[in-house]
């Protein structure tokens, strides 16, 4: 049982650094593999889902069970032998990485690839569904299977750092953009505080005054603060209408009015129409 996707050169960059992957095999071993290695910057990736066998990695002999995970880098010579009443069952995966050490930045994720030319263990990050997957986009080749199949080589890379490092947390964080932050905070303000919005706190959650809040208001929306105020409490308004067994005296209360004549007048200078004949004609 053998299942070869072969002379492949599918490409992918991982922190800057390239990565072509140029065998994907899955095979039941039926015999012994003899010694052999890999040049420089190959390496092969191995997970055994099922079955039993022995490896033997620079000299040294280790048991290969069920969930095994082990990765042969460069110069490492190796030999695969099955234990033929329940032989092992493998996927491999061959990459060549072409590492430019002195023009890229640090990669934690990669850093640490390279830097393991031989680890075997058993795997605790979820590998055996990831190459599922990866085997059956290969096999069935839907719409985007090829950038199915870019995103998930990466993941598997990631996955045996994670192996290595058994839960290491990461020191480097996401990029922020503080410009767009403020966009997030003005949406998500708006979107959920509409019963008690302020100019005031929303300055102060922005870390700018109020008069630059109104100046991104416009920079982003083309409105000031009382119009998105307004624009906010009147979509809310016309969803707690579509209620029924809610009054208006309530909806106003929800909307942060201080009664329900000054909803309604708020509603009708809005949409012109009074809330009850909203609710009338819109609302079966």
């Amino acid at each position: 049982m053998k299942t070869l996707y072969t002379d492949l050169d599918i490409r992918f960059t991982l922190d800057g650094i390239s990565v072509r992957a140029l065998n994907i095999v899955f095979e039941r071993f039926t015999q012994t593999l003899p010694s052999h290695s890999h040049g420089s910057g190959c390496y092969e990736i191995h997970y055994i889902p099922f079955g039993y066998g022995k490896l033997n990695a620079d000299g040294q002999y280790y048991d290969i069970v069920p969930n095994t995970l082990y990765v042969t880098g460069p110069h490492i010579v190796h030999a695969q032998t099955p234990i033929l009443d329940d032989p092992m069952q493998e996927y491999c995966v061959y990459l060549k990485i072409r590492d430019t050490f002195r023009s890229r930045k640090p990669s934690p994720v990669m850093d640490a690839f390279l830097s393991m030319p031989f680890w075997i263990g058993l795997d605790t990050q979820g590998v055996h569904p990831l190459m599922r997957q990866l085997f059956s986009e290969l096999e069935h080749r839907y719409t985007g299977y090829q950038n199915q199949v870019e995103l998930l080589l990466p993941q598997l890379l990631i996955c045996m750092v994670r192996n290595y490092e058994q839960h290491r947390l990461s020191s480097t964080v996401f990029a922020h953009n503080m410009s767009d932050s403020k966009s997030v905070i003005i949406d998500q303000y708006f979107l959920y505080e509409y019963h008690s919005l302020s100019l005031e706190v929303l300055a102060d959650r922005l870390k700018v005054s109020p008069r630059q809040t109104q100046r991104l208001l416009q920079e982003y929306y083309g409105k000031t603060f009382q119009q998105k105020k307004a624009e906010a409490r009147m979509s809310a308004a016309a969803i707690l209408l579509s209620d029924r067994e809610r009054s208006i005296s309530s909806i106003a209360e929800a909307l942060g009015y201080s009664s329900a004549e000054h909803f309604s007048s708020a509603f009708r200078n809005y949409y012109k129409i009074s809330p009850g004949r909203y609710r009338r004609q819109n609302v079966l």
